[in-house]
């Protein structure tokens, strides 16, 4: 396996413990927690176990996802539909699971969360639909004019260059997670969950 071992507190340099500090006791972990941010021993779960390996950049990481999650005028809902169109393009189990936590909090149905990792957004109309395919747009590699004016149009410069960037962080996440065979664990944990079930 790849995957690096993630720290407990006692074993941090003061750098990682500060990083620590601020992933687990920052804005994530204000509020309910739909997903556990450290696990028994209290290791960082998913992504942020992998930012220690380098304090400064994780540090930057942490912060920006923070801002992304929290500080944006992207509506809740558009949010997490975009994240998990991420994740379903780059089969990330960890942010799939995590997110699907979310968005069932913010009444997503069972259908919707299964369109969802099909990369079906017919569901949604108005804002979220037009965030979702904006996602897709851009999971693609870009926006062409047409879908540009739309969205500059509809969403305004702001949260176009917002939901650029969630699409562009979830992704580095997404490969982070691949590359140190964070998703492969969560796989192996919890086999091949397949289709949430049709009814709510």
């Amino acid at each position: 396996m790849r995957r690096s071992d993630s720290l407990r507190p006692d074993q941090m340099e003061p750098d990682q413990k500060k990083l620590y500090e601020a992933i687990t006791q920052g804005t994530r972990a204000q509020g309910p927690q739909h997903f556990a941010l450290t696990d028994d021993q209290g290791r960082l779960n998913g992504p942020f176990g992998d930012f220690l390996l380098s304090p400064s950049v994780g540090m930057a990481l942490q912060g920006l996802g923070a801002a992304l999650r929290y500080e944006t005028e992207l509506p809740a809902r558009a949010r997490e539909l975009a994240i998990l169109l991420v994740a379903a393009r780059h089969h990330s189990t960890f942010e799939r699971e995590s997110h699907e936590a979310i968005a069932r909090a913010l009444g997503f149905s069972c259908a919707e969360l299964n369109a969802i990792r099909r990369e079906d957004v017919t569901p949604f109309d108005g804002v979220e639909s037009l965030v979702g395919r904006t996602a897709l747009a851009l999971l693609d590699g870009d926006l062409d004019n047409c879908a540009w004016y739309e969205a500059e149009d509809e969403l305004g410069q702001r949260m176009v260059f917002e939901l650029v960037t969630l699409v562009g962080y979830y992704s580095t996440l997404a490969l982070q997670l691949r590359v140190f065979r964070v998703d492969s664990q969560e796989a192996a944990d919890n086999p091949s969950r397949g289709l949430l079930p049709a009814a709510d």
